[in-house]
């Protein structure tokens, strides 16, 4: 019985796995990307974040420890030179797994890409995106209230001020200064926001 044997040995004796894992690491520190089996991916994972993390102290003993598993001077140059530089900052998660839609044709295995979190520019970029996006939202509520506050006069919101504990004077200050909503006019098919502030 295999009860709780957890390790995927993917079909292949110990010398061959290890072989094919340090070949895939090997591809993916030198194109940052590889597409491959959902289970080799898992393996691979397993087998070449701990080399990353090593890769991040820059020491003779690290880069011997790295050597010993993948084996080729270029990937380990290519490992302590560029990818350490970039994954210096992160505390492990350097690889991404993404499922593709469609099988393989010969055996219907699930197929995905490993990829370096931090070297996918566009993922990394509307991630940024997102994160102004986010930023520069301003809620429309409240608007009216604010615009009826400020016609009756700021006299009568300086007495409530002055009345009240400080709490509801530091609200009745911010009711004040909540920002007007601006007029909004729809555009018409083909029509720019330069060309209608134009007329």
């Amino acid at each position: 019985m295999r009860h709780g044997k957890s390790f995927n040995h993917l079909g292949r004796t110990t010398s061959h796995r290890h072989a094919m894992l340090a070949n895939m690491a090997n591809s993916l520190i030198l194109h940052k990307r590889i597409t491959t089996t959902v289970a080799k991916a898992k393996a691979l994972r397993q087998y070449v974040e701990p080399l990353l993390t090593k890769a991040k102290n820059d020491t003779t003993h690290s880069r011997r420890l790295v050597f010993s598993s993948l084996g080729q001077k270029e990937v380990l140059k290519e490992l302590f030179d560029n990818v350490a530089v970039k994954i210096a900052g992160r505390p492990g998660g350097y690889t991404r797994i993404i499922k593709l839609s469609q099988n393989r044709l010969g055996d219907n295995s699930e197929m995905c890409v490993i990829e370096l979190v931090d070297f996918n520019d566009t993922m990394l970029e509307a991630k940024n995106a997102g994160e102004a996006k986010a930023t520069t939202r301003r809620s429309r509520r409240g608007g009216k209230k604010a615009d009826a506050t400020t016609t009756e006069g700021d006299s009568s919101a300086e007495v409530v001020a002055e009345a009240k504990p400080a709490k509801k004077a530091k609200a009745a200050a911010t009711e004040v200064s909540a920002p007007e909503d601006t007029d909004t006019e729809t555009l018409k098919d083909g029509e720019t926001r330069e060309e209608k502030a134009a007329e």
